[in-house]
């Protein structure tokens, strides 16, 4: 960041007048009431966008739609740090957290040129600025919120609490950007954000960029106040404080003095992070962790609009949250104040008769990639650079045969990430995020090159905590989704790790981010952005020590809820094919990936090359565990035996096992699938089969039973269209858990090897009679098995013992 210049000095907090010359705050002012002209103007017209001539009922959209509450401070906001950017050539981004907040930054980013040059129809005249205010919130135009079509933004607007995680994932590893983000006082009653202010205790002052939280108090939300609105003064202090920041006060309503304040905290802020990077920076820095500045911004809701309307006050409350004036069309009055609204920012003050912004606004703005809608990390594509990747066979399990050797899957991935983080340690473009988690999910070999970042208090006791840290952990899967999300956007690459059953708290902002991708996809100016990767460990089948709330897989199931072209699950089954789908994962472009995989030791069932074919293939037979190639029955098989996931996949070849010993002329049919998308047909998702492919592998008339990892409801909503469709019995979490032993959560939930072969008796024709004193054994067998834990507390010796035949 370039040295700042001095500003007033601040008392309390408070900042001292005087800092704008004349020019500079007729500039600011200018921008200012330029932006809440044109905010008003997509809120309401269709037509006479600069009011050439009086305005009519039908110039004014019939639906009006928009949020005004908020959009006069995030426009105050934009203009002084546009003014902060030039004076101190600031490289700044803007993310704003109150919902709705689109007009502000389609207006703003309008004025400075950056929209018209990623959109070229919405040009900088009067046929633009007509286009600007037809587009907003009606078909075919864009939404009322930050989203993507938003130069300059990164933060998805359509929920609140995600602001403040998002800003401090853009400025990891950033170190030369400032983050300016905007927090809503409705959106800082939110669980997320209020985690997010810890978000400090591990920003690194030497290598990271710096996030200058800005707390917007207009004081309502919707239809109530807003508790930090209404709290005492000293006990607002107080909170801020005590999370580790040091407020500074810009409160008002007239705009001059609000103007100079602005602009004196401004200079102000920027010279203490300025102070705290050349410390931390610096050839001693004193390794404290420092007290980062913050503003809280208090003007009323809807500033400088209608103070009443109807008699009813509505500037100051929650009656400007939305639309003040909601009968242009119907009621002459409100059309009239419409009108004088619009023309008390004197816009023939601030655009020529052809719809230009004036010289005077538009010379003094930043320029190139200075200005907040043109900054390169707010489209982050255009920085990413490819990760460089080991050879997943490096860190394959060597195997001579399926099943000869056993390990962790997420430990062996594990010592590969180790290798993506050495290898890209100069770039800095890396990183893993998970809530307390890395050890517990087994990937704890990252720890041998990095560490966890931590700028809080340090401990003798302490283990891999580190300032300059790779690894980031927190308590708060919002707060870890948040970060990887703005550290993604802004050009870098990432995972995270979570406990399957509590990835549910992040289902909404996995949504938010879903949805960004799809529309970005779409947009050409959007470059690609590494994908958002998830690994899902400790999963429900070996969640029996933890209990019943720990056994939940249905995030797969949200998930799949979203656009194909997003969405991707996979299930490997063994180690050598994690590390082939991670290394996929890891290199794909604007995609969700799903992974899960367990932690606990698995049987090797393919080698490296074998392994990557299988990935490759997406779902494929089990040739080894088959027994339907026989020539005499041209290969057809009697039964499909299917799995989905690392324990089921042990279970259905245990099945297999015991099929093969005691039906040894029953043709068994195995397919492993782990690319879920697989199923879909190819109409659907672009991973999806064919008819013809589905029919090859798993028949057109023969039984299919299907052991899958998550709910069996998904299975079958991804084949309902598949001509054996009626043949196809699906076995998973039937959400029955406790705290017990690993096979009796199988046991209980009718997935256990037993039942499977249970159901191939059943499902097989004419098989019931000749394998009646089988199907007698497997039901013994259970009962056996649930008399043995409760003796014993662990599960019987065949089970646990059990292994692939040589």
């Amino acid at each position: 960041m370039a040295s700042v210049l001095p500003s007033e000095q601040q008392v309390d907090g408070r900042a001292a007048d005087g800092v704008l010359s004349a020019a500079r705050l007729r500039w600011v002012d200018r921008v200012w009431r330029a932006a809440n002209y044109l905010s008003v103007g997509q809120i309401y017209l269709l037509d006479n966008p600069l009011l050439h001539e009086p305005l009519r009922a039908e110039q004014v959209k019939p639906r009006l739609l928009g949020h005004w509450g908020t959009t006069p401070g995030l426009n105050f906001l934009y203009a002084h740090l546009s003014r902060a950017i030039v004076e101190h050539d600031l490289n700044a981004m803007y993310v704003i957290g109150p919902g709705h907040g689109g007009p502000a930054l389609f207006a703003n980013t309008w004025l400075e040129g950056s929209y018209t040059a990623h959109e070229p129809a919405i040009t900088q005249d009067l046929a633009g600025m007509r286009r600007l205010f037809r587009q907003f919130s009606f078909p075919g135009g864009v939404p009322s919120h930050v989203a993507p079509q938003v130069p300059g933004s990164i933060h998805e607007g359509g929920e609140l609490g995600y602001s403040l995680a998002h800003a401090y994932g853009a400025a990891f590893d950033n170190p030369d950007l400032l983050v300016a983000c905007v927090i809503g006082d409705g959106e800082a009653e939110t669980g997320p954000l209020a985690a997010s202010w810890h978000a400090n205790k591990f920003l690194d002052a030497k290598r990271d960029g710096a996030v200058l939280p800005i707390l917007h108090l207009n004081g309502y939300k919707i239809a109530n106040p807003t508790v930090l609105a209404r709290i005492p003064h000293e006990e607002l202090d107080s909170l801020l404080r005590g999370y580790g920041y040091r407020p500074h006060y810009v409160e008002g309503h007239d705009p001059e003095a609000m103007h100079q304040l602005m602009a004196a905290t401004l200079d102000q802020v920027i010279r203490e992070i300025h102070t705290i990077q050349h410390g931390a920076r610096g050839p001693e820095p004193d390794g404290e962790r420092p007290c980062w500045p913050m503003i809280v911004l208090r003007t009323p809701k809807g500033w400088t609009g209608p103070a009443e309307v109807d008699g009813l006050a509505v500037e100051g409350t929650w009656r400007a949250h939305q639309v003040p004036l909601a009968q242009v069309r119907e009621n002459p009055e409100h059309l009239a104040a419409l009108e004088g609204w619009m023309r008390s920012y004197r816009p023939e003050e601030l655009f020529d008769r052809a719809g230009r912004p004036i010289a005077e606004i538009t010379e003094a703005m930043p320029r190139g990639p200075r200005r907040m809608g043109a900054n390169p990390h707010a489209n982050g594509g255009q920085l990413l650079r490819p990760l460089d990747l080991p050879d997943p066979r490096e860190f394959a399990i060597p195997t001579e045969r399926p099943g000869g050797q056993w390990s962790e899957p997420a430990r062996v991935l594990g010592g590969y990430l180790r290798e993506v983080f050495r290898r890209n340690a100069e770039a800095r473009n890396f990183r893993l995020f998970g809530p307390d988690e890395t050890a517990s999910n087994r990937l704890d070999a990252v720890y041998e090159v990095t560490g966890k970042q931590w700028q809080a208090g340090l401990e003798p006791v302490d283990e891999h905590l580190a300032r300059d840290g790779r690894v980031l952990e927190v308590l708060s899967e919002h707060l870890c989704q948040g970060w990887l999300e703005g550290y993604l956007l802004t050009g870098r690459h990432g995972l995270f790790n979570c406990y399957e059953a509590f990835a549910h708290i992040v289902d909404s902002m996995f949504n938010q981010h879903a949805k960004w991708l799809k529309i970005a996809r779409n947009l050409p100016w959007r470059a690609p952005i590494a994908s958002l990767n998830y690994l899902i460990s400790s999963h429900v089948w070996r969640q029996d020590h933890n209990g019943f709330s720990h056994q939940d897989p249905g995030f797969i199931d949200h998930v799949m809820n979203k656009k194909s072209e997003v969405v991707r699950v996979y299930l490997p089954p063994d180690s050598n094919t994690l590390l082939a789908v991670a290394e996929h994962c890891l290199a794909s472009r604007d995609l969700v990936n799903v992974i899960v995989a367990g932690k606990n030791p698995t049987p090797v069932w393919m080698d490296a090359e074998q392994a990557a074919l299988h990935c490759a293939r997406g779902a494929g037979i089990f040739e080894w565990a088959s027994t339907d190639t026989d020539s005499a029955a041209d290969g057809e098989p009697d039964v499909v035996l299917a799995c989905a996931g690392d324990v089921p996949t042990l279970e259905v070849l245990a099945a297999t096992d015991l099929l093969r010993r005691r039906l040894p002329w029953l043709r068994v049919r195995v397919v492993n699938v782990v690319d879920l998308m697989r199923l879909q047909p190819h109409t659907e998702h672009p991973h999806g089969m064919t008819d013809p492919e589905f029919d090859a592998l798993f028949t057109r008339d023969k039984p299919v039973l299907f052991a899958y990892h998550g709910y069996p409801w998904l299975i079958h909503r991804l084949t309902y269209r598949r001509a054996n469709h009626h043949n196809l019995h699906v076995r998973g979490y039937k959400e029955e858990g406790t705290t017990t032993t690993p096979f009796d959560m199988l046991v209980q939930n009718d997935m256990d090897r037993y039942r499977l072969v249970i159901d191939v008796i059943d499902r097989v024709p004419g098989l019931g009679a000749r394998a009646a004193r089988l199907r007698q054994d497997m039901t013994d067998a259970r009962a056996r098995h649930h008399r043995w834990i409760r003796e014993h507390g662990e599960d019987l010796p065949e089970v646990r013992d059990w292994a692939w035949p040589q």
